[in-house]
């Protein structure tokens, strides 16, 4: 079984590394220090399992965790933590298992049995877990050249088509395959409906107008286009405006 261990504390990264070249069954692929790495090494390296510590700087491993369930083959997660109520918390029911801080021997080969026992049981549960998890600082879209991730403080809008929700930001566009309305819970304090189709991202909500045609359309910051808003959520984005102002 392929290995990676990611843990921004490198002491932590190399007493696994050294626990795991006791046993020949395991092989260590890879180190990485914050979640970002973790995507970018997952698909370089493909392993079957990471150890993924929770506390990272720049993407943490919660977040690293969703956004490796969206890949194809994703890698089986054991989370570590040296704060024992993230795992009681969020991770008991859905990770393949975690480990708690200072790690054990005995502990750390048992969860990685059970991950190589599991037939590449994934955490798909996790991404849509709103009510236990908070809400990401990126959204993962899929491209030629790999998982590209998009800060949402950079989105500008969410417009769903059918199975698929295009994500336009300040950097272009990228299709998504999230339901939009798991997308609206989600980030219910940063986005709002505009549409039953469409959210928009409050920071960039500069005014909305009435057109030739006396329908509202909302003008966002960085935008060359108005987008339309259905008559049903009108009150709430004059709501908004006028708290912004």
């Amino acid at each position: 079984m392929k290995i990676l261990i990611a843990d921004d504390e490198a002491p932590a990264r190399t007493r696994l590394r050294q626990m795991l070249e006791e046993h020949k069954d395991f092989e260590v692929v890879g180190e990485a220090s914050h979640g970002r790495a973790v995507l970018k090494l997952c698909e370089e390296l493909s392993p079957d399992i990471v150890l993924l510590d929770i506390r990272m700087p720049d993407m943490d491993g919660i977040e690293a965790a969703r956004h490796l369930s969206t890949m194809e083959s994703g890698p089986a997660v054991i989370f570590t933590t040296a704060y024992e109520h993230y795992a009681i918390q969020a991770f008991d029911a859905y990770a393949i298992g975690y480990l708690l801080k200072p790690v054990r021997h005995e502990k750390l080969l048992n969860s990685l049995r059970r991950a190589s026992q599991s037939g590449g049981a994934r955490i798909e549960h996790l991404a849509r877990d709103e009510e236990r998890l908070c809400a990401r600082i990126n959204i993962c879209a899929r491209r030629s050249s790999g998982l590209y991730l998009i800060p949402v403080s950079e989105i500008l809008f969410l417009h769903a088509d059918q199975k698929y929700v295009t994500v336009s930001h300040l950097n272009g566009e990228d299709l998504i395959d999230e339901p939009l309305k798991d997308l609206a819970d989600e980030f219910k304090d940063r986005f709002i409906r505009i549409h039953r189709s469409a959210l928009i991202a409050l920071d960039y909500l500069d005014r909305m107008e009435k057109n030739a045609q006396g329908h509202y359309e909302v003008w966002l910051k960085h935008c060359a286009e108005p987008l339309p808003v259905s008559r049903r959520h009108v009150s709430a984005v004059k709501s908004r405006l006028m708290r912004n102002n």
